[in-house]
């Protein structure tokens, strides 16, 4: 089918596709993101509004039902539809009108995005040809196999082919969900609802460009206060030694204790750090590439320029354009 540009700017209307069986957590994720009034910290409200595909009301999948004030007339104006997760939705038939709804959305410019196992939905309308996605790992095989024109990515979070997005299974949806906020409305919007969730960075994920990888977060707190001296620190080389130090262990154990809590090494964390901040700073600031890198711990721009492009998927000037339009480069 066509593919449709997005050319983004628009995130105000969002509505969430419902079937029978939905799952709770995956649907309360979206509606935890889009649906909950944060006007009193400054932030966004949005037009949001759920909208059933099989009658005014429907089973969860916890055993209990949902009553719908809307039908699929309400996909009619939405920036945004999103589909969660639900109960056999690897192998069920679609309603037909909510099928054609989606292509609809889409060839209008509207966004669809899936939690989980709602990828099947899109995949059965046909928004995911030749495209990349993701789903969570026990369905992956079942999706490339229904579906042999999606290119299934088992391994990431989630997947950014504007202007379909899918994520990985339950909270892989916040993560989707919080950097189309991110890309739509900056870094400090997403960071504000992230805080207001208490949804720390929790573990590597994804490869599509503009896609945020978060951070493993330590399962423990043996650590936690060199965490926060390294965040203090960017600018600075360091070493294990160092440290290892600070959190009055041998370099050896320092090491071992970082990779049990943060599921990562300290460079490649102390990396990941110096990327988010470089993109606060190209999103946020018009400071030259050099000042950037030299805040950011890199060096120089040349520095900067590879460890952007293989963490993010792009240059940062072509970052900086895209997040704050082309007079910004």
């Amino acid at each position: 089918m066509p593919r449709t540009r997005h050319t983004g700017g628009m995130l105000q209307n969002v509505a969430v596709a419902l079937l029978d069986g939905v799952n709770p957590f995956e649907l309360g994720v979206v509606c935890e993101v889009f649906g909950t009034d944060r006007s009193d910290d400054g932030l966004p409200v949005y037009d949001f509004a759920v909208a059933s595909a099989e009658g005014p009301v429907l089973r969860m999948n916890s055993g209990f039902s949902l009553q719908v004030g809307h039908g699929l007339e309400r996909l009619e104006a939405a920036d945004l539809i999103a589909v969660p997760a639900g109960h056999s939705y690897a192998s069920r038939d679609f309603p037909p009108d909510l099928l054609d709804a989606l292509r609809h959305a889409v060839d209008r410019g509207a966004r669809v995005l899936s939690v989980c196992s709602g990828v099947f939905v899109l995949a059965a309308a046909g928004l995911l040809d030749g495209r990349r996605c993701a789903t969570h790992w026990k369905h992956a095989k079942d999706l490339a196999r229904q579906y042999p024109r999606v290119v299934v990515e088992p391994d990431v979070l989630y997947v950014d082919e504007d202007p379909v997005i899918t994520s990985a299974g339950t909270a892989a949806g916040i993560d989707a969900c919080l950097h189309l906020v991110r890309k739509e409305q900056g870094s400090e919007v997403a960071n504000k609802i992230a805080r207001r969730m208490v949804v720390p960075p929790h573990r590597d994920g994804g490869q599509a460009q503009y896609i945020e990888r978060p951070l493993p977060h330590p399962e423990g707190d043996t650590i936690g206060e060199v965490l926060a001296w390294m965040e203090r620190h960017l600018d600075e080389e360091v070493t294990v030694e160092q440290l290892a130090v600070h959190a009055h262990m041998s370099p050896r154990t320092f090491a071992r204790r970082f990779q049990q809590e943060t599921g990562t090494t300290p460079y490649r964390w102390i990396l990941r750090q110096r990327v988010l901040l470089a993109q606060r700073l190209l999103e946020a600031t018009d400071e030259t590439m050099d000042a950037i890198a030299g805040r950011t711990g890199f060096g120089n721009a040349a520095t900067l320029r590879h460890h952007f492009v293989r963490a993010v998927g792009t240059t940062p000037n072509t970052y900086r354009r895209t997040f704050r339009g082309p007079e910004a480069a």
